[in-house]
């Protein structure tokens, strides 16, 4: 039986990623801040990923539950609103668990040679335009886009290829959470569908995975016409906002 790691996997997309693995016969160690609740199949380590010397106690702790066939880093965390209103501690927090945790922890597996299969980072559909109202999430998911990038050729040496997922707006909690007043909900796509196109397409080695159309029309008119795309974010997006939220 092979073993995947999902980091996020308590919630949204990264509880639909471990539910679609388990019923596909995988056996699943899931990293969720909160306690987790125990099934056949899956262990549940519990780590609050913005906490530098937590994360170290899990990179250790990973070292020996391997190889893994498969690892997923989804999880994230996001702030909206005016940015002189949100605390400069969660930028800190943002910036750790988006970018910096994902970049050691799936470092420190290549290195010790605990990757024996493909690796997935989840980004953002921020990737492809500005975004008014999360700059710091944009920057962030923005980073570890570059660094998925950047690792491909020597984690490939090693026999780990990467994948960059950028979904869009999902119909999760966090999604909930963070919305503009009026956001229509059922315009998000469901995370269980997420999560069947973003491991089909790492699963397949692809380099790049935005499921759904509309979302890979966005990211093509964020290329095509970045100023556009900003007064469009901006207008949709920050002018409905309604306070700061992290």
């Amino acid at each position: 039986m092979k073993t995947a790691l999902v980091t996020g996997g308590g919630a949204g997309l990264g509880r639909a990623i471990v539910e679609r693995l388990l019923a596909e016969g995988w056996r699943v160690v899931s990293v969720d801040r909160a306690e987790g609740t125990t099934v056949p199949g899956l262990e549940h380590l519990a780590c609050d990923l913005a906490d530098r010397h937590a994360v170290d106690a899990l990179a250790e702790r990973l070292g020996g539950m391997g190889p893994f066939g498969l690892a997923v880093f989804n999880a994230g965390v996001s702030a909206t609103g005016r940015f002189e209103a949100i605390p400069i501690e969660a930028y800190r927090r943002l910036m750790t668990v988006n970018a910096e945790t994902p970049m050691l922890l799936s470092a420190g597996l290549v290195r010790t040679g605990q990757m024996a299969g493909p690796m997935c980072f989840v980004s953002s559909l921020s990737h492809f335009t500005g975004y008014p109202g999360a700059a710091v999430y944009a920057a962030s998911k923005d980073a570890l886009a570059v660094y998925a990038k950047s690792v491909r050729k020597p984690f490939a040496r090693r026999g780990v290829s990467v994948t960059l997922a950028c979904p869009g707006p999902l119909r999760t909690d966090h999604a909930r959470r963070h919305a503009p007043a009026g956001a229509d909900a059922d315009r998000r796509m469901p995370p269980e569908v997420a999560a069947r196109i973003i491991l089909d397409a790492t699963l397949a080695g692809r380099r790049l995975v935005v499921p759904g159309r509309a979302n890979r029309s966005v990211a093509l008119a964020g290329r095509l016409l970045p100023g556009t795309m900003m007064r469009q974010m901006r207008r949709l997006i920050f002018d409905r906002l309604q306070g700061e939220v992290w």
